[in-house]
C-alpha cells in the first residue's frame, strides 16, 4: 500500500519491534504514533497487561486511552476489506489472512477484560500504584493518601510551630532573623528540594560552596581591612569633605557615621568608596575619582596614598563580606531544613500522606534499594514488557530515574521474561519543554537518549533515532514564521536540522502582527468611591489592546473561515464562530483580566477564565459568608453581606434599614424585624438550629440544596459560577479527610488565595476560549491571538537556585556574592531559552490565522516576543499592511500570507431549528404525595405466652439478654473445630454489647449445645445460620424474622430456633402458645419460598440441649389463632 512521506515517518517510529527514540515537532501526530504502537503491539500477540504507556497529564492520558478503544472498538465491527485497509493503513503490509483479522477484532474485548485495563496512566498514578502494591517495601502505609496542597501548607505552619515551641525553637529564631517575607514559599522550597538538604552539609562544606576557607571570619576579614590608623585618617577627611561640594557633603555625612572599624564600618566604607551596582564597572573602587579633584590636588594630597590603599583593600574585601553573610545564613538555613525536614515527614507519615514529589521520589528509592529492588523488579518484570513515555522533554531528572529501573531489565537482556522480546518508545519534543518549575529539564531528553543508546546496543532492540518534521496542524506561512523566529536559538532546543514542513500545503494560512500599542501615561481619572482602586484608566495600553481584539473577534463572527473537504486537500470555507478563536496570554494579569472584560461588554460568547482562584469567586465568597454568620452570628460585616447576596436577595435599602438605627448587632435587628422578612428567617433559622451538628459539607449541600443557593447563585452569576461551587464542595470533602470536621476549622481552612481550579479546555463548546500558553499545551484553534507578547518578566522568584557546586539561597540583589550573582544569571538564562519554548508552543497551536499583538515597553533587549516574532516576520518576507480598529486606532503591522479568501467556495452554516419540547402535564403539577409504608411485623411478636405458666428466673429484661448473647455464642462458635471453641469464648464475648453477669454458665449451656451428638446436624457446615426471611402472610401482613438454623434439601425445609427458657416443656403440645404461632409464621413464609417441599419447624432447648420438632398442624393452628386474634 502507497502511503505519503508523512504517514510513512509515523509508521516507521510506531514499528513493535523496534524500540524508538523520536522527536515530534508540534503537530506531528505523536499522539496517532503512540496508539498505533500500542495497537501494533496488541495484534502481534502482546497482552494488554504487558504494555505500560506513561503520560504527563490525566487528559493525556484520557485521550489516548479514547483514542486507541475507540479504533479497537471500529476494528469489530468493519468488514474484511475495510478492515484489512485500516491494517495497511497502520503498516502492516504482509498477508492479512481471516484469522489474523479475527484476532484483530478481538482486540477491544481483550483491552476492556484486562484486569485493571491498559496501564495508560501519569508517572505519578504508575508510582502510586507501584507504592500500593509494595507498601512495606517503601515503608508507606498501605492506605496512604494523597496531600492536598492546602493541606501541605497547613501541616507545614504546624511542624514550624512545634519547633518554635520546642528544643529546636532556637534554630527557627536564627532563620528568622535572615527572612524579609513570610515563611511559607521558602517552607514550600525547602520541601521540594530536600536532597539539597539531606543528608546534612557540614560548615566546611557550606564555606567551600561560597569559596571560603574553613577559618575564614567576619575577625580575619577586618583584620585584612583595618591595619590601623583608619579612624585618624577619616577624621582627616570628613572635614575636608564637609567643606566641599554636594557629594563631598553627602560622602562625609556617610564617613561620620563610623565610629568604630567594623562590619559596619566596612560597609559605609564600601557604599563611599566604591562604585554602584549601576556603574560601568560596579563595586570597584573609586581610583581617581573620589575625592574631588580640588581634594586630591589640595586639602587630602597627603593622605590620598593611604586613602587609596583603603579603597583597594574594601574592594577586595566586599566580595568576602558577602560571602560570609550568605554562608551564616546558608548556615542557619539547613540547621533548621534538617530539624524541619525530618519532622515535617513524620507528621505525614503519622497521617499517611504523601505528597506529589513523594510518590515519585519514594518510588525511585524502592527500585534503588539493594534489598529489595531485586524482587521489586522481578515481580513488575514479569508484568511490563514494553514501556512508552510520551512528552519526555517535560519528565523531571527523577523520573527520569524512576524510568531508567524499570527498563533495567530490558537493556541487561535479562529478567523474568528473558525469552522476550522487549522494547522502550520515548516520544518527546525539547522546543515544547516548558515546565521547568516542575522539574522538567530538557537536556534530560538528550543525555537519556544517549545512555539508552549505548545499553540498548548489546540488545535484540537497539535503539532507533527518528524524527516528525510534518505538521498535520498549521498552514506553511504560519511554519515558515515558526522556523524564522528561531532561527539561530539552538541553546533553547531549536537545532537546524529539524525545521517544519507543512502536510496540508495547500491549506490557506495568514500571521498578522498588529501595531505595537504604546505604553500610555497613567491617568488620573476622578472615580467614584465604589469602583475598585486596582481598575486601570480606559486609555491605559491593556485596555487599549484588550479592545482592539475583542472589536477584531467581533468583526470576524461569521466572516469566511476556511476549512479542508473532508480529507481531500482540498478547501472551502464557512463561517467562522466564536469556538474558532484562542487568546493566549503568558499570565493572568491585567491585559488578561481586560480581554474578558472587553468580551463581555460586547455580548461575545466567551468562556471565562481558564483557571479560577476558588476563595476568590463571588459565589463562594458569598457562602463563605453565611458559614462566618453561622459560626459566628455576631459577624455583622458577614451577614450582611450574606443578605445582600442572591442568596437571600436584599436591596441596599433593605439592608440599610436594617443596621442603620440598630443598637446593637445586626442579626438582633434582623430578628426583631422577622415579620418582614419571613423567607430570611425561615432560612437562617434552619441552619442555624443545624450548625452545631453537620459537618461543613452537609451544611454547604444544606444552602445549595434545600434553600436552593445553587439556583440562586447561577441565576445572578450565570453558570462560570458552578465551577466555582463544586471546587468549594471537593474543598470540603478534602478538609474532612485530613481534620475533624468542625465549621470553624473549615473556615480556617478556607482562608487562602492559593487555591486553583483548571476549567477543562474542551468544555468551552463554542465559546471564546482565553488562558495562558501552559494551559494551552496539546491544543489547536483555527485563530489563535497572542496579545500578551510585550517586554517579559524577566524575575527570578525561586529562592533556593543551584549553583555550580550546590543549592544556594538567594540573598537581595546588593546582598549577592558571585556564586549567587553567577547562580541568577544561570536561572534567567534558562528562563530566556524556556520562554523561548513557551513562544513556540503558543505559535504552534494556531491552525489558519494567528495574529500577534503587545501592548505596553517592549524592553531594550530584544526579548520581547513582539520583536522575535517581528525579526521572524521580516525573513519570511512578510508585507506592511494597515490595521484600521476603529475608535481604538489604526496603524501599520506585518502581514505574512493570504489575506484573501474569498476566492474559495462557500459552505453556509446550517441553519438550527429549535422546537419546544411539549411538557406533560404532570411535570407542571405537585407530585402526590407517597402513600403510609407498610409495617413489618416480627413473627415472635405475634401475641400469646413466651414460657410456662409459672415458670421461675429472671425478669424479662434479663432473659432477652441471656437469649441474645447466647444465640451470638451459637452464631459464632458452631463455625470453629471443637477444640478451639473453649478459647474464642472471651472473643465472641467481647463483640457484645453488653453481658449478663453468669457468663461461664452460659458459655457452658452454649458449648454443651455444640457438644451434643443429637444436634450435630443442625450445625453441620451445609446449615445456614442467622437466615433473614420475609413474607406476605394474610390476614397478618408483612413478617419480617430470622431463623436461628436454616436446613435446605431438595425434598424438606428445616426451620429451628433457640430458646433459652429455664423450663422446659414436656411435649410439643405444652410449648407456650407465642412460641407456636412464630414456628407457625416462619412455616407460612417458607412454603411460599419452597413449594412442593415439606416444611419442618422445631426448637432447641439450650437448658436441656435436645430438638422439639413442632408437627405442621399445631403451628398452623397457633398461627391462625394470631391472625383471628
Amino acid at each position: 500500500m502507497k502511503r505519503d512521506e508523512a504517514t510513512e515517518a509515523q509508521v516507521r517510529a510506531a514499528r513493535p519491534d523496534c524500540s524508538t527514540w523520536l522527536s515530534a515537532n508540534a503537530g506531528s501526530g505523536k499522539t496517532r504514533v503512540l496508539t498505533d504502537r500500542v495497537a501494533r503491539l496488541l495484534l502481534d500477540g502482546v497482552l494488554p497487561e504487558h504494555i505500560l504507556c506513561l503520560t504527563y497529564t490525566k487528559a493525556a492520558a484520557t485521550e489516548m486511552q479514547n483514542r486507541l478503544f475507540r479504533r479497537l472498538g471500529a476494528w469489530a465491527m468493519l468488514e474484511d476489506e475495510a478492515l484489512r485497509d485500516e491494517l495497511r493503513q497502520l503498516g502492516l503490509d504482509g498477508p492479512l489472512p481471516p484469522d489474523r483479522l479475527a484476532g484483530a477484532r478481538t482486540l477491544f474485548a481483550r483491552a476492556i477484560e484486562t484486569p485493571g485495563g491498559l496501564r495508560i496512566q501519569t508517572i505519578h498514578s504508575f508510582c502510586a500504584s507501584l507504592l500500593r502494591r509494595f507498601p512495606l517495601e517503601a515503608g508507606v502505609s498501605p492506605q496512604f493518601h494523597e496531600m492536598e496542597d492546602r493541606a501541605a501548607q497547613i501541616l507545614r505552619a504546624d511542624v514550624l510551630d512545634r519547633l518554635s515551641e520546642g528544643a529546636h525553637g532556637h534554630l527557627v529564631a536564627d532563620l528568622a532573623g535572615w527572612l524579609s517575607d513570610e515563611p511559607e514559599k521558602l517552607l514550600a522550597e525547602i520541601c521540594g528540594n530536600r536532597d539539597a538538604f539531606l543528608p546534612a552539609r557540614s560548615r566546611e562544606a557550606l564555606f567551600a560552596l561560597y569559596d571560603l576557607a574553613p577559618d575564614d571570619s567576619r575577625e580575619a576579614l577586618l583584620a585584612r581591612v583595618f591595619l590601623g590608623g583608619e579612624m585618624a585618617l577619616l577624621e582627616a577627611m570628613v572635614p575636608a569633605l564637609s567643606g566641599s561640594g554636594a557629594n563631598d557633603q553627602k560622602a562625609a555625612a556617610q564617613l561620620a557615621r563610623i565610629t568604630a572599624p567594623d562590619l559596619d564600618a566596612l560597609e559605609i566604607l564600601e557604599s563611599v568608596l566604591l562604585t554602584g551596582k549601576g556603574a560601568k564597572e560596579p563595586f570597584t573602587a573609586k581610583l581617581g575619582k573620589f575625592p574631588t579633584k580640588g581634594l586630591q590636588n589640595g586639602a587630602l594630597a597627603p593622605h590620598m596614598g593611604a586613602l587609596e590603599d583603603l579603597m583597594r583593600r574594601v574592594e577586595s574585601a566586599r566580595e568576602t563580606r558577602l560571602a560570609l553573610a550568605a554562608a551564616e545564613r546558608e548556615l542557619a538555613l539547613h540547621r533548621f531544613a534538617q530539624a524541619f525536614l525530618p519532622a515535617y515527614e513524620a507528621e505525614k507519615q503519622r497521617r499517611g500522606w504523601l505528597d506529589f514529589d513523594d510518590l515519585v521520589t519514594r518510588a525511585r528509592d524502592l527500585l534503588s534499594d539493594d534489598r529489595v529492588a531485586e524482587w521489586v523488579l522481578y515481580r513488575l518484570d514479569g508484568g511490563i514488557d514494553h514501556i512508552l513515555v510520551d512528552e519526555a522533554q517535560d519528565t523531571s531528572p527523577v523520573q527520569w530515574q524512576v524510568i531508567e529501573r524499570l527498563a533495567h531489565e530490558f537493556t541487561s537482556g535479562e529478567g523474568a521474561r528473558a525469552d522476550v522480546r522487549r522494547t522502550i518508545f520515548v516520544v518527546g519534543d525539547k522546543k515544547q519543554s516548558i515546565y521547568s518549575f516542575q522539574g522538567a529539564d530538557p537536556r534530560e531528553f538528550d543525555r537519556m537518549c544517549d545512555e539508552f543508546a549505548e545499553r540498548l546496543k548489546r540488545t535484540d532492540a537497539p535503539l532507533s533515532r527518528m524524527m516528525l518534521e510534518y505538521s498535520f496542524r498549521s498552514a506553511e506561512p504560519i511554519l515558515r514564521l515558526v522556523d524564522n523566529t528561531f532561527d539561530g536559538r539552538e541553546a533553547a532546543g531549536f537545532s537546524q536540522d529539524q525545521k517544519h514542513r507543512a502536510f496540508k500545503s495547500e491549506m490557506p494560512g495568514r500571521v498578522d502582527l498588529w501595531p505595537h500599542v504604546e505604553p500610555g501615561k497613567e491617568e488620573e481619572d476622578e472615580t467614584d468611591w465604589f469602583e475598585p482602586v486596582d481598575r486601570v484608566g480606559e486609555r491605559h495600553h491593556a485596555v487599549i489592546l484588550a479592545n482592539r481584539v475583542a472589536g477584531f473577534i467581533e468583526k470576524t463572527l461569521g466572516t469566511p473561515l476556511p476549512e479542508e473537504i473532508g480529507f481531500s486537500g482540498q478547501y472551502r470555507t464557512r463561517p467562522a464562530h466564536a469556538g474558532d478563536f484562542l487568546i493566549l496570554v503568558r499570565g493572568r494579569g491585567t491585559l488578561f483580566t481586560e480581554i474578558i472584560r472587553a468580551c463581555k461588554q460586547r455580548a461575545l460568547p466567551i468562556a471565562g477564565a481558564d483557571r479560577l482562584k476558588v476563595m476568590s469567586e463571588l459565589a463562594v465568597k458569598d457562602i463563605g459568608a453565611l458559614l462566618s454568620f453561622l459560626a459566628t452570628p455576631e459577624d455583622d460585616l458577614s451577614l450582611a453581606t450574606a443578605l445582600r447576596s442572591p442568596l437571600f436577595g436584599l436591596g441596599e435599602q433593605d439592608l440599610f434599614t436594617l443596621a442603620q438605627p440598630r443598637d446593637g448587632y445586626l442579626w438582633a435587628a434582623l430578628r426583631g424585624n422577622r415579620d418582614a422578612y419571613p423567607q430570611v428567617m425561615a432560612v437562617l433559622d434552619d441552619l442555624r438550629s443545624k450548625a452545631d451538628f453537620l459537618r461543613p459539607f452537609d451544611l454547604i449541600e444544606r444552602i445549595l440544596t434545600r434553600h436552593e443557593g445553587r439556583q440562586k447563585l447561577l441565576g445572578r452569576l450565570g453558570e462560570e459560577a458552578e465551577d466555582g461551587i463544586n471546587a468549594l464542595i471537593g474543598q470540603a470533602l478534602a478538609y474532612e479527610q485530613t481534620e475533624v470536621p468542625s465549621l470553624t476549622g473549615f473556615l480556617e481552612w478556607m482562608q487562602t488565595d492559593d487555591l486553583e481550579i483548571k476549567r477543562a479546555p474542551d468544555s468551552a463548546g463554542a465559546r471564546i476560549r482565553v488562558m495562558t500558553v501552559h494551559g494551552a499545551k496539546g491544543l489547536e484553534a483555527p485563530i489563535v491571538i497572542l496579545p500578551d507578547c510585550a517586554e517579559p518578566n524577566a524575575q527570578i522568584r525561586d529562592s533556593l537556585l543551584d549553583g555550580d557546586t550546590g543549592t544556594v539561597w538567594k540573598a537581595s540583589a546588593e546582598a549577592q556574592p558571585r556564586v549567587q550573582a553567577e547562580a541568577l544569571e544561570r536561572a534567567k538564562d534558562a528562563n530566556q531559552r524556556e520562554r523561548d519554548r513557551l513562544l513556540y508552543v503558543a505559535l504552534t497551536r494556531a491552525e489558519k490565522w494567528l495574529v500577534v499583538a503587545a501592548a505596553g515597553r517592549l524592553g531594550a533587549q530584544g526579548n520581547a516576543w513582539y520583536d522575535q516574532v517581528r525579526l521572524g516576520m521580516e525573513r519570511s518576507g512578510a508585507e506592511p499592511a494597515t490595521f484600521d480598529f476603529g475608535a481604538w486606532g489604526a496603524d501599520e503591522g506585518l502581514r505574512l500570507g493570504q489575506a484573501d479568501w474569498s476566492a474559495l467556495p462557500h459552505e453556509p452554516a446550517p441553519e438550527i431549528l429549535r422546537q419546544e419540547a411539549a411538557l406533560p402535564d404532570l411535570f407542571r403539577q405537585p407530585a402526590p404525595l407517597p402513600g403510609a409504608l407498610l409495617e413489618s411485623v416480627s413473627p415472635s411478636a405475634l401475641g400469646g405466652a413466651k414460657a410456662l405458666a409459672g415458670e421461675d428466673g429472671e425478669d424479662v429484661e434479663a432473659a432477652m439478654l441471656r437469649g441474645t448473647v447466647l444465640h451470638l455464642l451459637l452464631e459464632h462458635l458452631s463455625a470453629l473445630p471443637p477444640d478451639a471453641r473453649p478459647a474464642a469464648v472471651p472473643h465472641v464475648l467481647a463483640i457484645a454489647e453488653e453481658l449478663p453477669e453468669d457468663t461461664e454458665t452460659l458459655a457452658s449451656e452454649a458449648l454443651a449445645v455444640l457438644a451434643a451428638d443429637t444436634l450435630t446436624p443442625f450445625f453441620a457446615p451445609d446449615s445456614l445460620a442467622e437466615v433473614p426471611l420475609t413474607a406476605e402472610i394474610a390476614p397478618v401482613g408483612r413478617i419480617h424474622g430470622i431463623i436461628d438454623r436454616l436446613i435446605v434439601t431438595p425434598d424438606k425445609v428445616i426451620a429451628v430456633d433457640f430458646k433459652s427458657n429455664r423450663t422446659v416443656p414436656a411435649t410439643a403440645a405444652d410449648t407456650p402458645e407465642g412460641l407456636l404461632r412464630q414456628m407457625g409464621a416462619y412455616a407460612a413464609a417458607l412454603a411460599q419460598l419452597y413449594p412442593g417441599r415439606e416444611i419442618e419447624t422445631g426448637l432447641i432447648w439450650t437448658a436441656t440441649q435436645n430438638y422439639m420438632s413442632l408437627p405442621h398442624d399445631l403451628v398452623s393452628a397457633a398461627l391462625a389463632r394470631a391472625t383471628t386474634a
